[in-house]
């Protein structure tokens, strides 16, 4: 941790798929502030909520379910503000880039996909919005991806959502701004979790990553925290409807 929001200390925090990849990087950055923090994973996290409390004295609240309820994502933030208070930082970063050609792709397909990475986001802003604003404003991130912005193939509805992830928050942080709330986007690189890792990323593909790169180190989870703070904390409060790109310099926004 090199940066401290004592703003962030004893907040309500929220993130969707918090006990893995980027997601558990994000919990441990907010645990390091002293927020508060609750996160929904399909997967059981009671280790890694064990180890949390172990290192840092407070227990993050896990809600085991799948964001693709919508019922169950809803009921889980209000047991998250039931625990913690309104919450006042939404994340919303799972996501799932699940490969697929275009012509094999059928509406069950499409549906699941779109419901994972971008219906959930929406769902999950329109719940927060009315905590938010009770508690007089919050910060909203929404993880997007750098992959819609280099036309990637492979994933055309994974990059379709990121696309409609960007649009959303622009149309939020206008909606939700009279209300104090601020709504960004956060467009990682490629990030190496240990699911890119084991399922996606070949020797060739890294190399040719790399040479697109302007600083020649891949990006690890620990390396979208910073940012993801940033944005929670008031030091961006006059931010809003932005995309912030973390990416070791792939592309080039502007």
């Amino acid at each position: 941790m090199t940066a401290t929001y004592s703003e962030l200390s004893g907040a309500s925090v929220y993130i969707t798929g918090g006990g893995s990849g980027i997601g558990a990087s994000l919990t441990e950055g907010f645990l390091q502030q002293g927020a508060k923090v609750a996160f929904i994973g399909r997967s059981d996290a009671t280790a890694f909520v064990d180890e949390m409390e172990e290192k840092y004295g407070s227990r993050p609240l896990f809600i085991q379910g799948d964001i693709t309820d919508i019922a169950a994502l809803k009921a889980s933030m209000d047991a998250a503000a039931a625990a913690h208070g309104p919450i006042t930082t939404l994340v919303n970063n799972a996501a799932n880039d699940k490969r697929h050609e275009t012509a094999k792709v059928d509406e069950e397909f499409w549906d699941w996909m779109i419901a994972i990475n971008l219906k959930a986001y929406f769902f999950a802003c329109q719940h927060v919005h009315p905590m938010m604003t009770a508690a007089g404003g919050g910060s909203i991130i929404n993880f997007s991806s750098i992959s819609y912005m280099m036309g990637n193939a492979g994933y055309p509805i994974y990059t379709a959502a990121n696309s409609g992830i960007n649009g959303m928050t622009r149309s939020l942080a206008r909606e939700f701004g009279p209300d104090r709330i601020r709504v960004n986007a956060l467009a990682p690189g490629w990030v190496l979790t240990e699911k890119q890792r084991d399922l996606w990323a070949t020797e060739e593909g890294l190399a040719a990553h790399m040479d697109r790169m302007c600083l020649k180190e891949h990006l690890e989870p620990a390396d979208i925290v910073g940012g993801t703070l940033f944005l929670a904390s008031d030091n961006s409060k006059a931010m809003t409807g932005q995309s912030l790109v973390i990416d070791g310099g792939v592309v080039v926004t502007g």
